[in-house]
């Protein structure tokens, strides 16, 4: 038998007494001072850095909450408190416009419930309580340690701006703001995380996007019900359109220019608070091989760097499987004085092609993870000396042959072509796959890892814009930017990504010349 434990009469009444005096987050202010301190006593209770200040204006108690650290204490003293000490009288009917009218503070709210209160507070926003009012204000005095504007570490570029994003989503904002000067910017804010109550803004503009993007992004934000959001990688994952893919459907970037960049094709951007990675939706899987240097440099230098991209993308993918295909099953393509090159190397290696590969692909995986993690003044070290090391003795001993480890070496660097660390991923997670695919089925498993890639590429998407665009819409003007980069005074049609858009992004007849324009 089950028994029911009953809490005693005076517990009872005791935790019916408690939620009397604490109040849901969501009720107003109470008009008696006292309550409310004892509220927000109790809600800070064992939090040493939450200062509450007490004091007298006028014939009312007042007092100022705040934390240690997120505000600034200095133009607290002198913008607030000294104001208030004075012996100026405020006006009694209408005391607290009054009061907000002569501190000296740009950014003054009137907020009436406790959570108003308390995400004011979190955010470094001190709160001042006057007795007998329903009502506080909100004091616009954030000020916290932050990083300062650094070139982008992830990103860097031989030519092109050196700004980079912070941690701070106010400067990265403004950062937006000093490259796209038009009122046509605009920044929509959602929170998310139960705990933290992370700030995720996100930023278009109107009149290039797509209103059902917009609508889109805030309803999938909306769903997210997590207890905390410690970077954009959280957001991405929770907003993605197939999250079991191994490619991703979100950019991310820290750079401000490949955000305007993208803004100005009508795309969004989700900039998230407390990191500087932004990201930009939707994408497709061509716009993940594109650089910011792609269209600061003359377009032959940017169309060869990209078909460089391309092709190194191949090699990345399927230069192993390939060789152990070939090795394994299909000698006769290869010509005879290299076939009896590759069968002398490998004479004395006891394993077959397959478990070579993967034995120096996972150690060359294990010498970048571990120069990455590494500090910086160690990392490069490791990893290039290990990788000399490893591989000779691994040759010397006769465990893996010479030509796989040139195979492996070649692999590496086309790995390093792709301008996107999270594709790069991808294909490092891809080439296992399909090298077991080839050891088994030889180049039919090739074809049949390639027919199935394609495949899955063409069933994703973005937000609605489908993975391989526009070479699987067949969007011919847009063909310019894709495998190859046209001229930029070629390229004035706008990406048609969702619904009505803005098509023209430049005039026409926009070739350079000496007499271009002239009468």
């Amino acid at each position: 038998m089950i028994r029911i434990r009953r809490l005693p009469s005076k517990k009872i009444e005791k935790e019916h007494k408690e939620q009397q005096q604490n109040p849901s987050q969501d009720t107003t202010l109470s008009k008696k001072l006292e309550d409310n301190i004892q509220y927000f006593s109790s809600l800070y209770q064992e939090s040493s850095d939450v200062i509450f200040r007490s004091f007298v204006v006028g014939k009312k108690e007042a007092i100022i909450i705040y934390i240690e650290g997120l505000s600034d204490t200095q133009k607290l003293d002198e913008q607030v408190l000294e104001i208030l000490f004075d012996k100026n009288k405020f006006d009694e009917t209408d005391f607290l416009l009054s009061i907000k009218n002569r501190l000296p503070v740009s950014n003054i709210k009137k907020i009436s419930t406790f959570s108003a209160c308390i995400d004011a507070v979190a955010t470094g926003n001190p709160i001042l309580l006057f007795d007998g009012f329903e009502e506080a204000l909100s004091l616009g005095l954030v000020k916290f340690e932050m990083r300062s504007i650094e070139e982008p570490q992830a990103e860097s570029s031989i030519r092109g701006p050196r700004e980079g994003f912070t941690e701070s989503l106010s400067v990265n904002t403004s950062l937006l703001r000093r490259i796209i000067k038009d009122p046509a910017l605009k920044m929509k804010n959602v929170h998310v995380g139960k705990y933290t109550k992370t700030k995720v803004a996100i930023s278009y503009i109107e009149g290039l996007v797509d209103k059902t993007l917009i609508e889109e992004i805030e309803n999938r934000l909306k769903r997210i019900d997590i207890d905390g959001v410690l970077e954009s990688g959280y957001i991405e994952q929770f907003i993605e359109d197939n999250p079991y893919s191994p490619f991703p459907q979100v950019l991310y970037t820290e750079r401000p220019d490949v955000v305007c960049a993208n803004l100005l094709e009508g795309r969004a951007i989700l900039m998230i608070d407390g990191t500087p990675f932004s990201l930009v939706v939707p994408v497709s899987f061509f716009s993940l091989f594109q650089s910011q240097e792609d269209y600061y440099e003359r377009f032959w230098i940017g169309t060869f760097i990209r078909a460089l991209r391309f092709l190194f993308l191949g090699i990345a993918l399927f230069l192993p499987s390939i060789y152990v295909a070939i090795t394994t099953y299909h000698q006769e393509m290869v010509p005879t004085d290299l076939l009896l090159s590759i069968a002398s190397s490998r004479e004395s290696v006891p394993f077959p092609a397959i478990v070579e590969a993967v034995i120096m692909e996972i150690a060359f995986e294990a010498l970048r993870e571990a120069g990455i993690r590494l500090p910086k003044q160690v990392g490069s070290a490791v990893s290039i000396v290990g990788a000399l090391v490893i591989g000779q003795a691994a040759v010397q001993a006769g465990i893996v042959s010479a030509p796989m480890i040139i195979v492996v070496s070649i692999t590496g660097i086309a790995s390093f072509m792709v301008p996107r660390y999270s594709v790069g991923l991808a294909i490092r997670l891809l080439r296992f796959p399909i090298i077991f695919l080839a050891g088994f089925l030889g180049l039919i498993g090739v074809m049949i890892a390639l027919i199935m890639l394609i495949i899955h590429l063409s069933t994703l998407r973005s937000f609605g814009i489908p993975y391989l665009s526009p070479i699987n819409t067949l969007q011919k003007h847009l063909m310019r930017d894709t495998l190859f980069r046209t001229s930029l005074w070629k390229m004035n049609k706008r990406p048609h990504l969702t619904g009505e858009f803005n098509a023209n992004r430049q005039g026409t007849n926009l070739k350079p010349g000496p007499n271009n324009g002239s009468e």
